[in-house]
């Protein structure tokens, strides 16, 4: 072979790893989102996880796409909407609390899971543990302990130290809500509250509640946070306010959307920091083998608007803690 002829050979050689690499560089990844309520509801979370995949490199339109479902607060139509992304073959599904968490896990047992919102993901029984999940779910939790619970019945005590009765809404099929309701009411003993408490696993549940509360005499309203209740938020604070009820949530959207007050987990902040487990996984990682992240921080969020417009006097105490007030 002449000199001229191998090099060029050589160079051929060469040159096809690194056109392959490109080639597979430029690869479309494919992420699903499932989502618990209304596209308007909940939109300012997936941008939230667009966003802080775009800053790591991942551009729609060029190298990621995106397909979303959404349930409309209507738990009953998340397994069939998670079967619909499995058969889009994405290559990781983002889900919200657990009960999405668990639709996606039935759809498929290969497609890599990433949580934003899970509850209590060990004692749930959606991973094996916290350093090692195991299995193709990973992502992180958000509550450290079902005591936070507690912790919202002591911050509600100190609004006013006369109430007595809360009407509680919560979902008792939700796993994990078994233990915050344990919680929860272990703390409204040591602080002299009575619960009055309402099941709501689906709509009708929650058009009852509405219903009845009104005729119990209540003091206050202490919401739980799932997919239901976030997605009906703005009924339920409608609710609250032509009843005239003080009302307590876990979420920071509630608050903002005219609610008086939330104790909780940052969602918009959640699914940013999503982002980087489904970027680890569309690098190779495995989700099994990535920890489960604890929240950085509970925000408390009042609404001093709603408190006026309820007549409360908020302790200058409390409103010292707040890490955004609303006015």
């Amino acid at each position: 072979m002449r000199r001229r002829e191998f090099i060029t050979l050589m160079a051929v050689a060469a040159a096809w790893p690194l056109a392959a690499y490109a080639q597979e560089s430029r690869k479309t990844f494919k992420v699903a989102v499932l989502m618990t309520t209304q596209r308007d509801r909940v939109w300012h979370l997936s941008v939230a996880l667009m966003d802080a995949l775009r800053e790591l490199g991942y551009v729609e339109g060029q190298n990621v796409a995106f397909e979303h479902r959404f349930a409309e607060g209507r738990m009953e139509k998340l397994d069939g909407l998670a079967a619909e992304l499995v058969a889009w073959a994405p290559d990781v599904i983002v889900v919200g609390p657990n009960t999405s968490v668990v639709a996606a896990m039935r759809a498929s047992k290969a497609v890599p899971i990433v949580m934003t919102v899970s509850t209590e993901p060990v004692a749930s029984g959606l991973v094996a543990s916290l350093n090692h999940p195991g299995g193709n779910v990973t992502g992180l939790a958000a509550d450290v302990t079902p005591d936070t619970w507690g912790l919202r019945l002591q911050l509600l005590r100190e609004v006013n130290q006369k109430f007595s009765r809360v009407a509680v809404i919560w979902n008792p099929e939700v796993l994990g809500m078994q233990d915050s309701w344990i919680a929860t009411s272990g703390a409204a003993k040591r602080l002299g509250f009575t619960l009055v408490p309402h099941e709501a696993r689906n709509i009708n549940d929650l058009n009852t509640a509405f219903d009845l509360i009104p005729r119990e005499a209540a003091d206050a309203l202490l919401v739980f946070g799932d997919g239901l209740t976030y997605a009906r938020r703005r009924e339920i604070i409608d609710f609250a306010a032509r009843t005239r009820l003080p009302d307590f949530y876990a979420y920071r959207e509630m608050a903002v959307d005219g609610g008086l007050m939330s104790y909780g987990y940052n969602l918009a902040d959640a699914y940013r920091r999503s982002a980087k487990y489904v970027d680890k996984i569309l690098k190779g990682a495995k989700p099994g083998e990535l920890p489960i992240e604890l929240p950085v921080k509970l925000e408390l969020i009042i609404n001093l608007k709603t408190a006026k417009s309820l007549g409360l006097a908020m302790p200058s105490q409390l409103l010292a803690r707040a890490d955004e007030i609303i006015e």
